[in-house]
C-alpha cells in the first residue's frame, strides 16, 4: 500500500503540467463588448454555457483556458454562452468541430475564431483611402518570417512635397480596420485624418503585423519560464531598425531622423516598444506605452535600462494605463519610468496619465491615441494651427478649461470627434469656459472653417 500511495504521489506533478491550453489570439471585431467566450467539448458533454469552461482573458490581449490532462481525442467548439452564437468559417457559416489529442505532455494551441454564426462573417473595411497595405509579406530576415505591413500616408501626401515624421505602430491588425482587427480598430487612419484637416502637420504611419502565436516571443527579448515565450524581441527590434526603417525611408519622404520617429504599442507592444527606443535610442526618439505589459519582463527591463543602456537622454515617453488594469500595473510602469528619468531622460519628456476607468482594451488605447501622438511631438512642428475669425482666439489653459478672447459676438462652436462626429454645439463669448462633460480623448471645435484642438482628459 505504502508503495502505491508513493507512486500516485509521483504522479500527480505529471499530471499537473500535463494539460492543454486553449489560447484565443483573435476574435471578429464584431464581437459584442464585454461578451463572455466558452468552450463546448466531449470533455464537459458539450454543455455550451459551463461557468467553469468559461475562457479568461490573459492580460496580454488573448483569451485562455486550460484542460486538464485526458487521454485519446477531444473534440471542441467555442460559443458565447448559447448554440446559436456558436463560431463560425469566414463567412459565418457553419465550422466543423476543432479537435485535439491528449499527449501526456503539456500543450498551448493558439487559435482564432473567425466569426460567430448569428452575426455573420466577412466584416466590411472600415480602413480610410489613404491607408494600404505596403505588402503582405514583407521579408523578416532577423525572425526568418515575412509579415504584412501596413501604411497609413498624410491626405497631402501626393499633392505636396514635404517630408513628415514616422510612427511605427505595433499590433498592425488593430490600428486601421474593424476587419482584421482583434477586438476593435484603435482609428488612427480616422483621428491623423481629422487632425489634419484641423491644421495638424501630418505623419506617416507604419503598421507591423503581431506574429499571432510568436506574438510573445517577438515582443520580449527575454524568455519567460512560466509562460515558456518570449526571447526573439531583440531580432524583431534588429528587424525595424535595420530592414523595415531602412526601407520606409528610402522609399517614402520620411524625416528620418530620431525626433521625428516613434514607436508606439499596447501591452506588450508597450514593452517591445521601450526597449527598442533604449536600444536604438538614435532612431527613435518618440515612444507612446500603451497599458505596458512590464509584469512579463519587468525585472529584465529594469536591469537592463539600469545596467547597460545610455545615449537616451533626448527620448519623449508617453505612458497611458487604466487605474484598476492589475494591481502591478501603475507601480510596474513608475518604475520603468523612474528608472529612465535616472539614466538621464528628463521628468518634463515623460507624461503618466492614469484613468480611473481606463481598460485593457482597443477602445481605451483608441480613445488616448490622439492626445498621445499630440504631446509626443509638441515640441516639433506639428502641433494644431489654432483657427482664427478676425483677431479671434481659443485656447485650452492648464486645467483644461477653454479661454476665449477677441470674439465680436456669442458664437456657437460644433464639438467633433476624431470619427469626425458632430458630438454637440456649445456657445462659447469671451472669457474662460468649463468643459463640457465629454468622454476622455481628443476633439475639434469647428465653427465655419475654423478649428482648435480640444483635449479631454
Amino acid at each position: 500500500m505504502k508503495k502505491i500511495y508513493t507512486l500516485l504521489l509521483l504522479l500527480v506533478p505529471i499530471l499537473a503540467i500535463s494539460q492543454v491550453t486553449l489560447r484565443i489570439t483573435s476574435i471578429p471585431a464584431n464581437t459584442p463588448a464585454n461578451a463572455t467566450i466558452y468552450v463546448a467539448g466531449t470533455f464537459n458533454s458539450w454543455n455550451p454555457q459551463s461557468a467553469m469552461h468559461a475562457l479568461q482573458p490573459d492580460g496580454l490581449g488573448a483569451y485562455q483556458i486550460v484542460i486538464p490532462e485526458g487521454s485519446g481525442t477531444a473534440s471542441y467548439k467555442f460559443t458565447r454562452g448559447a448554440w446559436a452564437s456558436v463560431e463560425g468559417n469566414a463567412s459565418g457559416g457553419f465550422l466543423p468541430d476543432r479537435s485535439f489529442t491528449f499527449t501526456g505532455s503539456p500543450q498551448t494551441l493558439n487559435l482564432t475564431v473567425l466569426s460567430w454564426e448569428d452575426l455573420g462573417g466577412n466584416n466590411p473595411s472600415t480602413a480610410a483611402s489613404n491607408v494600404q497595405i505596403l505588402d503582405n509579406n514583407f521579408s523578416m530576415p532577423q525572425l526568418n518570417s515575412t509579415r504584412r505591413i501596413w501604411l497609413y500616408l498624410p491626405p497631402d501626401y501626393y499633392t505636396s512635397t514635404k517630408t513628415y515624421p514616422v510612427l511605427y505602430m505595433q499590433d498592425g491588425q488593430n490600428l486601421f480596420d474593424n476587419a482584421t482587427s482583434f477586438a476593435g480598430e484603435w482609428q488612427v487612419d480616422e483621428t491623423l485624418n481629422i487632425l489634419f484637416n484641423a491644421g495638424d502637420y501630418g505623419a506617416i504611419v507604419v503598421g507591423i503585423d503581431n506574429g499571432g502565436g510568436a506574438r510573445l516571443d517577438e515582443y520580449s527579448p527575454w524568455f519567460n519560464t512560466q509562460y515558456n515565450e518570449g526571447g526573439e524581441g531583440g531580432d524583431y527590434m534588429l528587424f525595424l531598425s535595420e530592414t523595415l526603417k531602412p526601407y520606409i525611408d528610402a522609399n517614402f519622404r520620411t524625416k528620418p531622423e530620431a525626433p521625428y520617429t516613434a514607436l508606439i504599442g499596447s501591452s506588450m507592444g508597450a514593452l517591445i516598444s521601450v526597449y527598442g527606443a533604449c536600444t536604438f535610442a538614435n532612431q527613435f526618439e518618440k515612444v507612446g506605452v500603451f497599458s505596458p505589459a512590464f509584469w512579463f519582463a519587468g525585472d529584465n527591463l529594469n536591469d537592463y535600462i539600469v545596467n547597460n543602456v545610455s545615449g537616451i537622454e533626448n527620448l519623449r515617453l508617453y505612458f497611458v494605463c487604466g487605474q484598476n488594469e492589475s494591481s502591478t500595473m501603475v507601480p510596474n510602469m513608475n518604475t520603468v519610468k523612474n528608472n529612465l528619468i535616472s539614466k538621464g531622460v528628463a521628468t518634463s519628456n515623460t507624461l503618466t496619465l492614469v484613468d480611473p476607468l481606463g481598460t485593457h482594451s482597443e477602445s481605451f488605447w483608441r480613445a488616448k491615441f490622439g492626445a498621445a501622438y499630440q504631446w509626443l511631438f509638441a515640441d516639433t512642428n506639428l502641433s494644431v494651427t489654432q483657427g482664427t475669425l478676425s483677431n479671434f482666439s481659443i485656447k485650452q489653459n492648464a486645467k483644461g478649461e477653454i479661454e476665449v478672447s477677441g470674439l465680436g459676438k456669442t458664437t456657437t462652436f460644433d464639438v467633433i470627434s476624431t470619427t469626425g462626429q458632430k458630438i454637440l454645439a456649445i456657445q462659447l463669448s469671451n472669457g474662460i469656459h468649463q468643459l463640457p462633460r465629454l468622454a476622455s480623448g481628443i476633439y475639434v471645435l469647428q465653427s465655419g472653417g475654423n478649428f482648435t484642438k480640444l483635449i479631454v482628459r
